[in-house]
């Protein structure tokens, strides 16, 4: 409940407002006009170069006019000093209106800057999701044998997704795992000198021919699905003993340790695997749906280096507005009390 008491509407009250009211806001006349362009000379403003500059800033004049119109029919001023603080109070106007219009004319131009954008920045970073997606199941796949040992393109892969950023903190940990499923007295940049000497031989042996011997011909019943049944697991007990007879120093108990980071290392990164499937096909949801109010309005948000200034222009012009008003009216109430 408030406290102050209403004042009570009594005819002679609603006589005086109406009266007030058409003379503060009676029809605009040419003697009107004519009085407040010879005002404007008074004051130093060229009206023809003002009309000259609005246009030119793509503003009507026009409505300029009927701005000052409306605060000369509103105040009433009198006198040179009154006359100019009305103009004074009409430009501050518009000053504050055409910040406004510059603010949003900031934001519009870069809300069709990113309207135009936005189809290829999706569909670029569908396609990133789609590559780090491929070889992370490539590395699944070379990671699910048993005995793995990390080879120097496994670790070179684990590297540069890393360094992509798109596994954030579990590339950390499966770069971490990588490292320790190196080969023993592998080093730090993935090198195994042993390794290194044992590919250069076979190299030589293949360009050279030696200690090559021809495949078996296929069972004359077997199926082909049969027969690439027993080549893949032929393959896999072939690496599995070739793995032993290469690293002869790990033992079974180190295999068994090994084992437990190996299979981190894969759930990992069929994790990682599957996260990027999902972020994609959100990305195609949210490409057919478009964005959201909140989504244009953060795109939108000031970033150009003006921006400051202009709200600091805006606020000054504010500020100018209150000053000039509270001037006037305090004018006319000195003048009602004298």
């Amino acid at each position: 409940m408030s406290l102050r008491k209403k004042p009570t509407i009594t005819a002679k009250r609603v006589a005086a407002s109406q009266a007030n009211g058409r003379r503060s806001r009676g029809p605009s006349t040419a003697q009107r006009r004519e009085k407040i362009r010879a005002a404007l000379l008074r004051h130093g403003f060229d009206v023809q170069a003002e009309e000259i500059a609005m246009r030119a800033l793509g503003e009507d004049p026009v409505h300029f006019q009927e701005l000052l119109e409306g605060l000369w029919a509103e105040h009433h001023p009198v006198g040179a000093s009154r006359e100019g603080l009305v103009i004074r109070l009409a430009r501050a106007t518009w000053l504050t209106n055409r910040a406004d219009r510059m603010q949003e004319g900031y934001a519009v131009r870069q809300a069709q800057e990113v309207n135009n954008g936005r189809g290829d920045r999706l569909h670029a970073r569908m396609m990133r999701l789609k590559m780090t997606e491929d070889r992370l199941r490539r590395l699944v796949q070379s990671v699910a044998h048993e005995h793995y040992v990390t080879p120097v393109a496994d670790l070179e892969k684990m590297k540069n997704l890393h360094q992509e950023g798109e596994l954030k903190e579990m590339g950390e940990i499966a770069l971490a795992l990588f490292y320790e499923l190196q080969a023993p007295g592998t080093g730090k940049d993935g090198l195994d000198p042993m390794e290194s000497a044992r590919r250069m031989v076979e190299q030589a042996k293949e360009i050279f021919g030696i200690g090559t011997t021809a495949q078996l011909a296929p069972q004359a019943n077997a199926t082909p699905d049969s027969i690439e049944a027993q080549e893949s697991q032929h393959d896999a007990d072939g690496r599995e003993e070739e793995e032993d007879k290469r690293y002869p120093n790990i033992s079974a108990r180190e295999w068994d340790v090994r084992e437990r980071a190996r299979q981190l290392l894969e759930n990992i990164l069929t994790r990682q695997a599957e996260s990027c499937e999902d972020q994609r096909k959100a990305l195609r949801k949210d490409s057919l749906k478009g964005p959201s109010p909140y989504e244009r309005a953060a795109e939108i948000a000031p970033t150009h280096p003006n921006a400051r200034l202009m709200r600091r222009m805006q606020d000054s012009n504010f500020r100018e507005v209150r000053r000039v008003t509270n001037l006037l009216l305090k004018i006319k109430r000195q003048a009602r009390e004298k």
